[in-house]
């Protein structure tokens, strides 16, 4: 018995069986479009997927932890570290309740080597001491000095600590957009200390003493 061939499907659009480049134009563009459709359904999956990732770091992320603000380094034991480094006796001084030390550490600049100590006050404000010194024992040059005191001008003199300290007052300064509105400049066995900040007058005066009671100076001898 033969075998019937099947009548050619009448294409509803045309009003006729389609033709064989009809046919093969048809099937590749439904296959353009599939494959259109997947890849624009991959890429939202990944996109999906990427959003997810971001969403679960920024939740793994600890909230609310200021490890800055709780930071207070150790200044009499690194001091007494460095000390062999910078061949004398480097200044720690004790400081009010609630001062937290932020940075000590020995700078180079220059020819002046110096003993930097940062601290944020009981009051959130800045305090500095500047222990200066030279390879050679020379002074250090005003440059120096005038960039740690933000190129102020003294103001008068003072005897804390057995040490006498040239003053900068220059209070009118915003704490905003300065480091330095009270300042004290004193020489300690040779070596050039600067005792300066944003705190009171008051505050600063006491941490020059202190700074002149670890040197071991506070009746004028080493």
């Amino acid at each position: 018995m033969a075998k019937k061939t099947k009548a050619p499907v009448i294409v509803a659009e045309l009003g006729r069986p389609e033709t064989a480049a009809e046919t093969a134009h048809r099937k590749a563009t439904d296959s353009y479009l599939y494959k259109k459709r997947k890849t624009v359904n991959n890429l939202v999956f990944s996109l999906i997927v990427c959003l997810g990732l971001v969403l679960v770091m920024a939740l793994a992320v600890p909230r609310g932890t200021d490890v800055y603000s709780d930071l207070s380094v150790d200044v009499a034991q690194l001091a007494e570290a460095a000390a062999p480094s910078a061949g004398r006796t480097l200044a720690a001084p004790v400081v009010p309740e609630g001062w937290k030390a932020k940075q000590a550490e020995l700078r180079r600049n220059g020819d002046v080597t110096s003993w930097q100590i940062n601290y944020t006050t009981a009051d959130e404000a800045f305090a500095a001491v500047a222990q200066g010194f030279t390879a050679d024992g020379a002074p250090v040059d005003e440059v120096w000095i005038a960039r740690n005191l933000e190129q102020q001008n003294a103001t008068g003199t003072e005897e804390l600590g057995g040490v006498t300290w040239t003053v900068y007052d220059h209070q009118n300064r915003s704490p905003d957009s300065s480091n330095m509105r009270f300042g004290l400049e004193g020489e300690i066995n040779g070596d050039t200390i600067l005792v300066y900040g944003t705190d009171s007058p008051g505050n600063l005066r006491v941490l020059a003493s202190e700074v002149a009671r670890s040197l071991n100076t506070e009746d004028g001898t080493k």
